[in-house]
């Protein structure tokens, strides 16, 4: 059983005091091979340092919306540099979070938009933040995919993942059309989760990915705890019975997914 957990914060400080341990629960577990978004500039250096001391590990690179307010004239240009790096195998964390409301939405929409830009400048694909901002990520990805589709960008045919995802089927399919795929992390087990399941269940398995968002998310039994990679097993355990398939099934094809959008190959 190999398995990729495509969204871990493995360079938070909840990790500090057993990092290595956890890569090696991780290991034991079938995970080979983890990809740690950045949130900002900021801690961009550490996740590097991660990607480049851990074979296992590859690195995203991006503004979460919550940090839009550190957004430089410089941005576009260090985030350019940084995807130079090999392991750099997609932008992100990005979107809109209209929950927390840390930075303006007009601000969260221009960062957004200026780092689709320069994802498609790059031609990596984009891993997508969306916490009830949907029918804007909604509008600015579909948006930015028919453009890639205009130019002809290899792009258009793999262009990012709607990580953590907890809209309902309807929003699913508009983005799937499009060739997005769709990241399902701890809640799909949670027991007052029906819903999430349901559009779990529906959703073409080759199209899906699982993560954990470590150190958040943990998935049942472990609720309320801290997550780590390991348990991305427990994400594509639910999906397998969600589906009636075995868990082979499921990480066999959800593996193969995160090959092909981010274009990384350890266990090849």
């Amino acid at each position: 059983m190999a398995l990729i957990d495509t969204h871990c914060h493995l360079d938070f400080e909840a990790f500090d005091s057993d990092r290595q341990e956890v890569l090696q629960r991780a290991e034991a577990a079938g995970v080979e091979a983890i990809l740690n978004p950045s949130i900002d500039l900021a801690n961009s250096a550490k996740v590097m340092q991660l990607a480049e001391s851990n074979e296992t590990v590859f690195a995203a690179i991006g503004v979460h919306p919550n940090s839009s307010q550190t957004w430089q004239e410089t941005s576009t240009a260090e985030l350019r540099n940084l995807a130079k790096h090999s392991k750099v195998v997609a932008v992100g964390e990005i979107g809109l979070d209209y929950y927390r409301d840390k930075a303006p939405r007009a601000m969260q929409q221009q960062v957004f938009q200026r780092q689709l830009d320069l994802a498609a400048e790059l031609e990596l694909p984009v891993i997508v933040h969306n916490r009830q901002a949907g029918e804007d990520v909604l509008r600015m990805l579909l948006a930015w995919q028919a453009e890639l589709a205009r130019n002809g960008s290899p792009l258009a045919a793999h262009p990012g993942v709607l990580h953590s995802f907890s809209e309902n089927a309807a929003f699913a399919q508009k983005v799937l059309a499009q060739n997005f795929f769709i990241g399902f992390t701890g809640p799909v087990t949670f027991r007052n989760a029906p819903e999430l399941q349901q559009t779990a269940a529906a959703l073409p398995l080759d199209h899906l990915l699982v993560e954990t968002d470590s150190p958040f998310l943990a998935p049942h039994p472990h609720r309320g705890q801290r997550n780590e990679p390991a348990m991305v097993k427990l994400v594509a355990g639910k999906l397998a019975e969600l589906r009636e398939l075995s868990i082979d099934e499921v990480t066999t094809a959800t593996t193969a997914n995160a090959r092909r959008l981010f274009r990384f190959g350890v266990g090849q």
